[in-house]
């Protein structure tokens, strides 16, 4: 199942392919005993996909066949035991892609000539991903950090390894040695060709980097490269050899700080438009400011979710199920609100209080 969204990955998803591009949306559970239905739903949807295309006049015999057969293909792929909040599968002729996103999704079946996107781009922007680069004398190792966890990252070439001739560091610490090992010319080449396979992963996945280690390693990493300028500095030493939990644990009070103050942020800047009459907020207000590029920050409370139906000009509330009704309307106007240069922010529920769930400053 696929995890990183990139731009490049997320252009290609985009590109227009021959009908039917099928994309099948379901919500998904972490945990016991709310998981124990995701196997019945999941294939309920698929055979709902498969339904409309049998029953799609546009849609002919052979590729029916083909695009029923990539659905099975990429139902026989899901591990239900390590699934998210939501999982999309993408469909066509020749393809297809299973996501799972740390974000829930409405039930929903489209069939169009491009993949329904918005709510990757919106999970992905919700989970504020970020890396953790781990530094030691004989490993590097690259960490896939989100709202709650880090996996490790196997791309780029990382994890970077090499031999170290009697290098002990349970020894080097003793006897207070430790730095040594950053001032061989055969360290400094090792993070020379890190700060290279970083700046390739960075220009493919751009995202904020923070950067563990002993204070000698990030030193040197900085002096020796530039791919780690301006990322964050954690000194802490043993995690490029640790596991992900250990990783999350030793970032988790850098993670939680970093969201404190970018909540504080976005209120400050949500009244600092109230005062200017540059603020928006609700759902209706805001899908329209999106729709013509008008938000320049918008704040969404992290679970917010609305289902409303198009009135023409306006937006109403409408419950789920009703005809015509848009159940991933917030992860549209996120979506709408990036194509359109605008800071997106995720904020803790509750946190924009009168504004329920939703506002923005606007750009005039």
């Amino acid at each position: 199942m696929e995890h990183v969204l990139s731009p490049a990955t997320l252009a290609e998803l985009r590109r227009p392919r021959p009908y039917p591009a099928v994309s099948v949306l379901t919500p998904t559970h972490r945990r016991e005993p709310y998981n124990a239905q995701d196997q019945v739903r999941l294939r309920n949807v698929v055979a709902e996909a498969k339904r409309q295309l049998e029953a799609d006049p546009a849609v002919s015999r052979d590729r029916r066949t083909e695009v029923a057969r990539h659905l099975d293909r990429a139902l026989s792929e899901i591990d239900l035991a390590h699934t998210e909040d939501g999982l999309v599968i993408f469909a066509a002729p020749g393809e297809h892609q299973v996501w799972s996103l740390a974000r829930p999704v409405p039930e929903r079946v489209v069939l169009s000539d491009t993949f329904l996107t918005r709510n990757l781009v919106s999970a992905q922007t919700a989970g504020r991903p970020f890396w953790v680069l781990s530094l030691a004398a004989d490993r590097v190792t690259l960490w896939n950090g989100g709202v709650d966890r880090v996996t490790e990252a196997r791309l780029g070439g990382f994890p970077l390894t090499r031999r170290v001739e009697n290098f002990d560091p349970e020894r080097q610490q003793r006897i207070g040695d430790l730095p040594s090992a950053f001032r061989e010319e055969r360290t400094r080449q090792f993070l020379r060709e890190t700060d290279t396979a970083l700046s390739s992963v960075l220009r493919d996945h751009p995202r904020r980097l923070y950067v563990t280690g002993e204070p000698a390693a990030l030193s040197l990493l900085d002096e020796v490269g530039s791919a780690a300028k301006g990322a964050v500095h954690v000194p802490h030493g043993g995690l490029a050899h640790g596991t992900p939990e250990a990783v999350w644990q030793a970032m988790r009070p850098v993670i939680e700080a970093e969201a404190l103050r970018n909540t504080d942020a976005v209120s400050r800047a949500l009244e600092t438009a109230r005062g200017r009459r540059e603020f928006a907020a609700g759902v209706d207000e805001l899908w329209q400011s999106a729709r013509v590029g008008r938000v320049r920050l918008l704040a969404v409370e992290e679970n917010y979710r609305v289902t409303v139906r198009d009135a023409g000009d306006h937006l109403v509330l409408a419950e789920s199920g009703d005809l015509d009704s848009r159940e991933d309307i917030v992860d549209e106007i996120v979506e709408q609100c990036l194509e359109t240069g605008a800071d997106v922010r995720f904020v803790p529920d509750g946190a924009l209080g009168e504004a329920d769930g939703i506002a923005g400053v606007l750009r005039y």
